[in-house]
């Protein structure tokens, strides 16, 4: 699904990626987990093709970036991130927005198919949005928005969603009914790619996990391998204990552990 080979990446005398690997194989549902500036956002840029490596090579969905249409490459990806959310018009009717998706436009300025039209009512009501398909999309909530977005990659079947921190931002009560969400992919035909700093987010959905921390690969592997009290120490700088429960890993700071 995504082979990432000795990705590098400097800008001038700092270097942001340091030779990190990694093997994303179908099936699998993968959390690029670390502290904040590690490089995860970088990570998720190269996978998308809107950044390229100093040197290292990048393929995803059996495509070789350099050597493709990367405009083809992005119509089999969802992406939610705050850089997009930013893009959307707040006027626009929610159900609009997520219509949006099925051709890759930011606004629509012609006529929309009612088979669209309903398909991405149906996406809202599945999330417990349809009361608000006709609101305009800036009076939601930021939970509200999160959820639309996720109907708005769903709309158009990608075979690899990339979600870059969606989770930012919601209150504990929003933050769960998005995981819940997000963990129902599970019943969908496609891959994901999580980025969070959070290891409560770890939803039963995600089979893998990669830590990254200061631009290197500190461990990746099945998340119950790699979540492990000395690799979160490793990471994270910080003492810590990780309970699991139902799939989910939970995380307690040790007593002293300032």
């Amino acid at each position: 699904m995504i082979s990432l080979q000795h990705l590098t990446l400097r800008r001038e005398q700092s270097l942001i990626l340091d030779d990190v690997s990694l093997e994303m194989k179908p099936g699998e549902n993968w959390v690029v987990l670390g502290r904040n500036g590690s490089g995860k956002t970088t990570i998720l840029e190269m996978m998308t093709g809107y950044l390229f490596p100093s040197s290292g090579s990048v393929e995803v969905l059996g495509y070789k970036y350099g050597q493709c249409d990367l405009r083809e490459v992005r119509k089999e990806i969802g992406y939610i991130g705050p850089s997009l959310m930013e893009k959307l018009s707040l006027s626009d009717p929610v159900w609009e927005v997520v219509a949006t998706g099925a051709y890759a436009y930011l606004r629509f300025y012609q006529a929309i198919p009612e088979e669209v039209k309903q398909q991405a009512v149906k996406l809202l009501e599945d999330m417990n949005l349809g009361g608000l398909a006709y609101h305009p999309f800036g009076t939601l909530s930021q939970g509200e928005r999160k959820k639309a977005m996720l109907a708005r990659c769903l709309i158009a079947e990608p075979k690899l969603l990339i979600m870059d921190e969606p989770c930012a931002g919601l209150d504990l009560y929003e933050r769960e009914k998005m995981l819940a969400e997000i963990d129902k992919l599970r019943q969908r035909n496609v891959n994901v790619v999580y980025v969070t700093h959070h290891v409560e987010e770890i939803v039963p959905l995600f089979t893998h996990v990669a830590l990254i921390k200061g631009g290197k690969l500190a461990g990746a592997g099945p998340k119950e391998e790699v979540l492990t009290d000395d690799m979160i120490m490793a990471t994270f700088d910080i003492p810590a204990h990780i309970e699991w429960d139902s799939g989910r890993p939970w995380i307690k700071i040790r007593p002293g552990g300032n």
